[in-house]
C-alpha cells in the first residue's frame, strides 16, 4: 500500500498516511487516506488542488455535502470496509 507524506501548512508538521483508495468525481481527484494500513483507524478524504514541480497539493474535504457524497463513493469502492462519520 502506498504511503505518502502530508505537511500541515499551519504547523509544518509532517504526517505519513496510507492511501487506501483514490477516485475522480466530476473531474476532481480525491484520496482516501488513513493513519494505519489495517484495522480500526482514522481516515480522511483529501481533494487534489494543484501540482508544482515535485509537490502535489491536496486539501482536506470537510464541507458536508461534498464530504458525504465522496464518502459514499469510497464506501462503494471499499465495500468490505465500514465507515463511521
Amino acid at each position: 500500500m502506498e504511503k505518502i507524506r502530508f505537511v500541515d501548512k499551519d504547523t509544518d508538521e509532517v504526517v505519513e498516511l496510507f492511501v487506501l483508495e483514490e477516485t475522480t468525481v466530476s473531474e476532481k481527484k480525491y484520496l482516501l487516506v488513513a493513519e494505519d494500513e489495517e484495522g480500526d483507524t482514522d481516515a480522511y478524504i483529501f481533494r487534489y488542488i494543484s501540482e508544482d514541480d515535485d509537490e502535489v497539493i491536496y486539501e482536506p474535504v470537510d464541507e458536508d455535502p461534498e464530504y458525504s457524497a465522496i464518502l459514499k463513493v469510497f464506501e462503494e469502492l471499499l465495500e468490505d470496509s465500514e465507515f463511521v462519520k
